[in-house]
């Protein structure tokens, strides 16, 4: 069994990952969502997070990042009421203080996506050995990233987070080599093979 068959518990999962996961993402609102659905999950479940996509849609205006800048406290009292809503000031607080880092990169670089993109040249890293299944929790890109973000007002992303954001928006294509998505990224997107970068397991 490959890595991807492996990771995927529920049909939610098996869509998830047919539709979505690593494809590569240039659109910031999409970018946005993935990373907060990143920032949400820190403690929890992924298969918790795809069941409460669509609250989480709700909640934040479908991840519209210049209407979450602008949030107030009214704002975090109101999803704090919503039902089946995770109830975690914190969370939702950074995902506001997340918007308004997001927005600033935006006017610096005139996009998110153009500034993550920059870090790989702009194109899918495929790295030595993770398509035979040795795939680390981080590594030494995401850790770069994740100081980076920090630094320009980001919260609730770590390493390990962070990687997780660039398999998702497939700046990494970490599925398996057995995997049909594997070659269809390949062959559809501009790839760089690279070798192990400072991996975490």
């Amino acid at each position: 069994m490959g890595y991807c068959n492996s990771w995927w518990k529920t049909p939610a999962d098996k869509i998830y990952h047919d539709k979505e996961w690593g494809v590569p993402v240039h659109d910031d609102r999409m970018q946005f969502e993935f990373l907060m659905l990143e920032v949400m999950q820190c403690g929890l479940s992924w298969q918790l997070m795809l069941k409460k996509r669509e609250t989480f849609r709700h909640c934040f205006d479908n991840f519209h990042y210049s209407k979450i800048a602008k949030y107030t406290a009214a704002d975090i009292k109101r999803i704090l009421q919503v039902p089946d809503m995770i109830k975690s000031p914190r969370k939702i607080k950074a995902v506001i203080q997340n918007a308004k880092a997001f927005c600033t990169i935006r006017r610096e670089f005139g996009s998110f996506s153009q500034f993550l993109w920059d870090f790989c040249g702009g194109k899918t890293i495929i790295y030595t050995g993770h398509a035979t299944g040795k795939v680390p929790a981080a590594n030494g890109l995401s850790a770069r990233l994740s100081v980076e973000l920090k630094k320009r007002g980001f919260c609730f992303l770590g390493p390990i987070t962070v990687y997780s954001h660039l398999q998702a928006c497939g700046i990494i294509n970490d599925h398996s080599a057995d995997c049909a998505l594997f070659a269809r990224i390949n062959q559809t997107y501009p790839t760089v093979r690279k070798a192990r970068d400072q991996e975490v397991f």
